[in-house]
């Protein structure tokens, strides 16, 4: 299963039932095609980076989801069609995830390297005094 974002901004002027509505709406979609919301996040009203049409705000929300990729074209559509919605995203993030998740065992295996043991430094041939300033670093 791949993980998905869908993002979208409603018109200011949308009412919260309509909101809750069309984000029912398109749930139901997600989960008819055989897909699994994890996550609905409201952002609420916020102002935007630029204007868009005649709006300088909007309701921002985001769906995260599971799925084929088959139920990602019927929601694409059905935010086109919707006259209240102003832009939509829609973004894969299991790539993004498999790829933190190694960076992070990269790092962690980084993290716990050898420090070298007595003998090892002892068979470098180092006095006390360079022995004991390696140990403290």
């Amino acid at each position: 299963m791949r993980t998905y974002e869908v993002s979208f901004i409603v018109n200011p002027n949308t009412t919260d039932e309509e909101l809750k509505k069309l984000t029912a709406q398109l749930e139901q979609i997600i989960t008819e095609q055989g897909g699994k919301i994890t996550k609905t996040d409201h952002q609420g009203r916020r102002k935007m980076a630029y204007r868009i049409g005649k709006f300088d705000e909007g309701n921002y929300t985001y769906i995260y989801l599971e799925g084929s990729g088959r139920e990602i074209a019927e929601v694409e559509r059905r935010l086109r069609v919707n006259d209240a919605v102003i832009r939509y995203m829609t973004v894969r993030t299991d790539e993004d995830l498999k790829r933190a998740a190694k960076m992070k065992a990269k790092r962690k295996g980084a993290a716990a390297a050898p420090r070298p043991a007595e003998d090892d430094l002892a068979a470098l041939g180092l006095s006390e005094e360079e022995r004991e300033a390696l140990e403290e670093i």
